[in-house]
């Protein structure tokens, strides 16, 4: 099973750079959009100068200035803050690729939610990626200059409504995967096609000796506001997958929703903090508010499965119900894992089985051999600590069964 192994760490690699590069992007987004709002304005500055601060740092200080349009003198050398968004989207999107496309029958496909098969399935995540640019870049392109609260109602209402369908077409797990994927496509193309060419086209016209339209700054910097506000909801879609209460929850698409409200509070509260050094405590009222509704509705379930019914849950596994057949294995993987695993766990603590992973029956261990395999028979991170004593034969059989039926 050299390839299990191979592509679980070709797994981490892309997941490693991933996060790197998701570091970089969202800390520049937060210094500079503090930094912008942070400007203040002195008589003293030279004309063009929109506003200065003064910053301190590593035992030294700065004094940054921005221009309204651009300076008069162009520097020869120019920092452009691009790369961390393309490398974080084309990270996510092969992580996306790897774990859900790859892992399609157990990760992004819910035959309860929608029974469509992998190729269908992966067409309809890539097809909705780009429809919801495509939605995102028309709301915001006639919006231009007018109301921006109505903007951003619109837009909220987009991603709602992408909630929804996310969470009527994929497993709970996959549906809030991909509103951060969606979220980060937003972001990551507002980065391509909005922000870093209207930035050249401002040093174009620098370069021709041409005013620079201020029209391109303001969409850019539009742009680059929606970004900052969308940064803590992706963050939170991109690490769903560790708390199945929150995907897992029967009004799970409308905890997304909250969730998206959330991020504009909290930022909205530094964002006013950073500009005009006020401290808006409602809007850490309005977002306990929310949160407490999130753990409301976290715990309004749907009815249980009859797992009694689990033969006819997905034809799809029939032939592997057939290869689990050793009912040791069986035995085993039930009394070491079920206490944790279970539609309603056994062990103290737990509202919910951990990663949504059901472990109770011979359907169960089928679906998910993979896992099995890779977590507690070629490696001991399960159980935790061995706390229901797994032992090296029961761990020796998982790893026959897996190399012998899959």
């Amino acid at each position: 099973m050299v390839q299990i192994i191979f592509w679980d760490w070709i797994e981490f690699a892309v997941r490693w750079i991933h996060v790197i590069t998701a570091i970089a992007w969202i800390g520049s987004s937060f210094y500079f959009i503090a930094l912008d709002l942070g400007l203040r304005h002195s008589p003293t500055l030279p004309e063009g100068v929109k506003g200065e601060e003064w910053q301190v740092h590593g035992g030294g200080f700065y004094n940054i200035r921005k221009f309204t349009i651009a300076p008069p003198d162009l520097p020869k050398k120019l920092v452009w803050f691009k790369w961390e968004s393309y490398a974080t989207w084309i990270s996510g999107f092969a992580l996306l690729a790897i774990v859900y496309y790859g892992g399609a029958e157990l990760l992004l496909i819910d035959a309860s939610v929608l029974d469509i098969s992998v190729t269908s399935a992966i067409l309809l995540s890539i097809f909705s990626l780009a429809l919801g640019w495509f939605l995102y870049n028309i709301i915001c392109k006639i919006n231009i200059g007018k109301n921006d609260t109505r903007l951003m109602l619109m837009l909220f209402l987009m991603l709602v409504g992408f909630s929804w369908a996310y969470c009527h077409m994929f497993s709970g797990r996959a549906a809030f995967l991909h509103l951060g994927a969606l979220t980060a496509t937003i972001m990551s193309a507002n980065v391509f096609f909005i922000i870093i060419p209207n930035q050249k086209i401002v040093v174009a016209d620098l370069m021709a000796g041409r005013s620079p339209d201020p029209k391109y700054g303001v969409i850019a910097k539009q742009r680059s506001t929606h970004n900052n506000y969308l940064t803590l909801p992706v963050i939170f879609m991109m690490i769903s997958n560790h708390y199945p209460l929150a995907f897992g929850a029967q009004y799970n698409w409308v905890i997304a929703g909250l969730v998206f409200l959330m991020g504009v509070s909290i930022r909205h509260y530094f964002n006013q903090k950073h500009a005009f050094n006020l401290k808006p405590i409602w809007a850490w009222l309005v977002t306990a508010f929310l949160f407490v509704s999130v753990i409301l509705l976290s715990v309004l379930r749907p009815p249980p499965a009859n797992i009694d019914d689990e033969l006819s849950l997905n034809n799809n596994h029939g032939s592997a119900l057939e290869l689990a057949k050793y009912e040791e294995l069986a035995d085993t993987i039930i009394s070491r894992c079920a206490m944790c695993h279970a539609r309603e766990p056994l062990w103290d603590g737990l509202a919910e089985a951990p990663g949504g992973l059901f472990l109770e029956t011979k359907y169960d261990i089928a679906r998910n051999a993979k896992q099995i395999y890779v977590n507690a028979g070629i490696s001991n991170y399960m159980p935790p600590n061995n706390i229901s004593y797994m032992e090296p034969s029961e761990r020796n059989l998982i790893v026959e069964w897996f190399e012998n039926y899959y």
